[in-house]
């Protein structure tokens, strides 16, 4: 498999994920304060939206990918 075989299926699944899922989340840790030994810590849940135009225009750059490497073998 090349490289562009890859990374057109890579694009594929990634526009599928985003379609699916609009977005991801992940918790962010900040220390607020320390006082001796004793740590303030906060933990905060950030959340990315991927927008719907830009999950497809991965799946249909994929597809091209795909289809222009056919033609070009």
């Amino acid at each position: 498999m090349n490289a562009i075989r890859i990374l057109a299926i890579v694009l594929i699944l990634g526009g599928a994920f985003g379609l699916a899922y609009r977005g991801f989340s992940y918790t962010k840790e900040t220390h607020e304060a320390q006082l001796g030994s004793l740590e303030l810590s906060v933990k905060d849940k950030e959340k990315v939206f991927i927008p719907s135009w830009v999950s497809a225009a991965a799946i249909g750059g994929g597809i091209l990918l795909l289809l222009f490497d056919r033609q070009k073998a």
